[in-house]
């Protein structure tokens, strides 16, 4: 969680020093991205929410997601990490909004998609989206690769 917290610490002090907010949808990731973020001193200043999407049912309920904007994507894949994101800031008002949705193992999901798969978005000013692959089944090293990759994710796009 030292790695988390840095990087966290780092990106609180950016949106600070700007009065910029942030809000998180994410999922594998369990709420390491917003614990790291809450680590920080003074979080209340950027900090104004988050969910554990974990599941289609989770969605519904703390998204508010109507399927129909899924339009045939699925869970897993960049274009529904980007949907999450944007979520996120327009649900809270955000400057920007952060997501990661995966499979941390130790198996794939139903997708088809390996243990270590994961599609993180930040949605903003700028928009970013990437696809992590860790190769790895080992579910808690996932999930920490996935919330580094997403806070890593969101410092480059505020640096850009």
């Amino acid at each position: 969680m030292d790695e988390l917290e840095a990087l966290a610490a780092e990106i609180g002090a950016i949106l600070k020093a700007r009065g910029e907010k942030i809000a998180v949808n994410e999922s594998s990731s369990g709420g390491l991205i917003s614990a790291a973020l809450l680590s920080v001193p003074g979080a209340s200043a950027y900090y104004l929410g988050g969910a554990v999407v974990y599941t289609p049912k989770a969605r519904v309920l703390l998204t508010d997601i109507p399927r129909e904007a899924l339009g045939g994507m699925r869970s897993s894949s960049e274009p529904y990490a980007l949907l999450l994101a944007r979520n996120a800031c327009e649900r809270y008002g955000a400057d920007w909004g952060i997501s990661e949705t995966g499979a941390a193992g130790p198996t794939g999901n139903g997708y088809g998609d390996a243990s270590g798969h994961t599609c993180v978005a930040v949605s903003g000013p700028v928009e970013l989206v990437t696809t992590i692959e860790t190769g790895s089944d080992d579910r808690s090293a996932n999930m920490r690769a996935f919330a580094a990759a997403s806070l890593g994710l969101l410092k480059k796009a505020l640096e850009a």
